[in-house]
């Protein structure tokens, strides 16, 4: 009786070796205090600053084997005191799955990828997984991919619906009422990327579908928008310099047509000692002509935009969608103080790339600092903008400028704790 209790003490250790060697589990604790003073847009003079702090929590589950992979993320966003004590019930109803996915390897390079998922690409500025924002951003998708050596290729498709019967699946119709924020019905895209040495490149196609209602709120079609573009990155010793380009055509909400539409960025990275990186760089995004019945403005969709344009957030991040479009200007320079902290300082001038009614396209100045300090097991990171704005930008945001604040400014700390709780090395 005693060697079969050994026999399956072995035999239970062995399982959870092997188990443990498949499964992973790890999380994120990740609180953020902000202090808005004219962050989003700008502040009036009699107005009081934002103050508060909001909370993510993640728990991450992988299980991985020779043949597929699963992985699912849960989320909360709690921003403190948002709840009255003992209620029996999340008021912010926040909680969420923000990962579930499975991959399934298919052999030969490739493998299907098919659930909720982050789509992130290249610098991330048209599909990214924009985690700034607590919420993050996701896609309910199916990819079919490919990888071979250096060489990357993702189908991707998607179809979205917002039942709204209680028992899930409606009888007849297909319309999506889920609007805002290019909120899609369909989504179809192809992503190449090919990697050499010094060089690499990225060609993408997408198109997004949005629903169409007419004035009886049923569905009356789809507008089709098209996005088209590359990213180039090369490097070189100590210098590098990347760059996008990006064309839209086709329909956006509204069944807007939408002609001429483009994105050109140019970035150049140097890194001038082991402790200096300098960088310089200039984004152009095309804004809308005034034209009746269609637009030239071009819009980033769903890439992590509050990473461009100042961290500030007033352009492309639920607003500015169909503007004046940016010319944007930018330099800045990382530090690495020591083994463990670093700091970010980083300079843009705005402008528009169309005029304002008055005539005026000068929209002003903001100035980033961001320091970052690792711990053992945790890190803090803070920040720091000023916005210095021009006429043009009171015009843009509508607010005089006798009424707004003198000081448009924004700070932040947040503190990242990334917990392993079962690592496995499988």
């Amino acid at each position: 009786m005693r060697k079969q209790y050994v026999i399956l003490g072995l035999l239970l250790v062995g399982c959870l070796q092997f188990i443990q060697a498949q499964f992973t589990l790890d999380g994120e604790f990740r609180p953020r205090t902000e202090y808005r003073n004219g962050f989003g847009s700008l502040i009036a003079d009699d107005a009081d600053a934002g103050f508060g702090i909001s909370t993510r929590v993640r728990l991450n589950a992988g299980y991985k084997t020779d043949t597929y992979k699963v992985f699912v993320s849960l989320q909360d966003i709690m921003v403190w005191g948002e709840n009255r004590q003992i209620l029996p019930y999340d008021q912010n109803n926040s909680f969420a799955v923000f990962q579930a996915w499975a991959e399934i390897n298919l052999g030969e390079g490739f493998s299907t990828k098919l659930g909720r998922q982050v789509l992130s690409y290249d610098d991330q500025r048209i599909m990214g997984g924009l985690d700034w924002a607590q919420q993050g951003r996701n896609h309910d998708a199916a990819l079919l991919k490919y990888k071979k050596e250096k060489f990357i290729l993702d189908f991707g498709l998607a179809f979205n619906q917002d039942y709204s019967h209680p028992t899930g699946f409606v009888s007849t119709g297909t319309g999506y009422n889920t609007t805002g924020f290019f909120s899609y019905k369909t989504m179809q895209y192809l992503y190449l990327k090919q990697a050499w040495e010094n060089f690499t490149g990225s060609l993408l196609l997408m198109n997004n579908g949005f629903q169409d209602f007419d004035t009886s709120n049923d569905p009356d079609g789809v507008s089709n928008l098209q996005t088209l573009g590359t990213h180039l990155d090369y490097k070189e010793g100590s210098f590098g310099i990347a760059a996008n380009a990006f064309v839209q055509t086709g329909k956006r909400q509204g069944d807007v047509d939408v002609k001429g539409a483009y994105l050109l960025g140019l970035d150049v990275s140097y890194k001038a000692s082991d402790k200096v990186g300098l960088g310089a760089g200039v984004e152009i995004i095309s804004g809308n002509d005034g034209d009746p019945g269609e637009t030239g403005a071009f819009f980033p969709l769903y890439g992590t935009n509050h990473k461009f344009n100042g961290f500030m957030d007033y352009f492309y991040v639920g607003n500015h969608a169909n503007s004046i479009g940016l010319f944007d200007v930018h330099v800045s320079a990382n530090f690495k103080l020591n083994d463990t902290s670093s700091l970010m300082v980083k300079a843009l001038n705005f402008s528009g790339e169309q005029e304002l009614a008055s005539g005026e396209k000068s929209l002003g100045t903001e100035i980033d600092l961001v320091f970052k300090k690792k711990f053992k097991g945790y890190a803090l990171v803070a920040g720091y903008s000023h916005l210095f704005p021009s006429d043009g930008m009171y015009e843009l945001k509508g607010i005089a400028e006798g009424v707004a604040s003198d000081t448009q400014n924004w700070g932040w700390v947040m503190l990242v704790l990334k917990p392993k709780f079962l690592n496995g090395t499988k």
